[in-house]
């Protein structure tokens, strides 16, 4: 069978879709899971399984690696939606404190598709009434019904692993709206700038910077030891970047020495 090829069953008698769906629960609960075990735990062979891997990878859901696979971030891999909710969620809570002053009764908002801007959205009832704009399905769910919020929902191709809508249909729906601020993260900071591991992100979140008259980046430290693949802009393209107090001296005074005006969250 031809590589990436969707096998009907397996030899435990379970179609793909089941299969893989089983796949993608180990590997984000554990972290990491070696294809032997995997192998022998569903009664399917490792070629089986790799084939499984790939078509899972493909999708964004995992990275494969040698002998396995893991849900950890890597330069071409963003990581699975609910590791990234979990990973820094203190920090997260810090950046959402800091951000949440900014934001002024009868503003209009766009939330970006990032896990760090998710711990805002959980805080923005606080400020209404309020205009929130996002192509992130957690951020909808989150705010949907709050009152005092009216909710606009970014359309486009939906993509799974991002739980978010991407692609030329969400920056078209972008270009025809204007807001005041806009709240965004980013996969990593390297030399000053922002980058992401897929182009369809970088290509949205170019629009939502567009959009806004102001843009706020909301960063952990942890960003600044990561790599990404696409670059997004210049850090300076923001207005302002919030980053939590784990930051270290060399990396806030080189923030600081290339431009950025940069407040630090404490952690309560």
């Amino acid at each position: 069978m031809a590589e990436g090829k969707d096998p009907a069953t397996d030899e435990g008698g379970r179609g793909p879709r089941e299969r893989r769906e089983r796949i993608k629960t180990r590997v984000v609960d554990e972290g990491f899971v070696r294809i032997e075990r995997l192998a022998e735990e569903l009664g399917v062979t490792p070629m089986t399984i790799r084939r499984d891997l790939d078509y899972l990878q493909g999708k964004g859901w995992l990275r494969k690696v040698r002998g396995g696979a893991t849900a950890q971030p890597s330069t071409a891999f963003h990581g699975d939606i609910r590791h990234r909710t979990q990973s820094m969620a203190e920090a997260k809570s810090a950046l959402a404190r800091a951000a949440l002053p900014l934001v002024k009764p009868g503003q209009s908002l766009i939330v970006d598709d990032s896990t760090t801007a998710l711990a805002l959205a959980g805080l923005l009832s606080q400020r209404a009434p309020l205009t929130v704009i996002t192509n992130f399905v957690p951020v909808i769910q989150v705010l949907a019904g709050s009152p005092g919020i009216e909710l606009i929902s970014l359309g486009g191709a939906y993509y799974p692993a991002y739980d978010a809508f991407l692609g030329i249909r969400t920056i078209d729906a972008v270009n025809s709206l204007r807001a005041d601020t806009l709240f965004a993260s980013t996969t990593a900071i390297t030399r000053g700038h922002c980058y992401h591991q897929s182009q369809e992100t970088v290509g949205v979140k170019r629009a939502l910077m567009e959009a806004c008259d102001r843009k706020i980046l909301l960063v952990d430290h942890t960003k600044f030891q990561r790599r990404g693949l696409y670059q997004l802009a210049p850090v300076t393209a923001f207005d302002l970047v919030i980053v939590d107090a784990g930051i270290s001296p060399s990396q806030l005074d080189t923030l600081q020495a290339g431009g950025a005006e940069v407040l630090v969250a404490d952690l309560e």
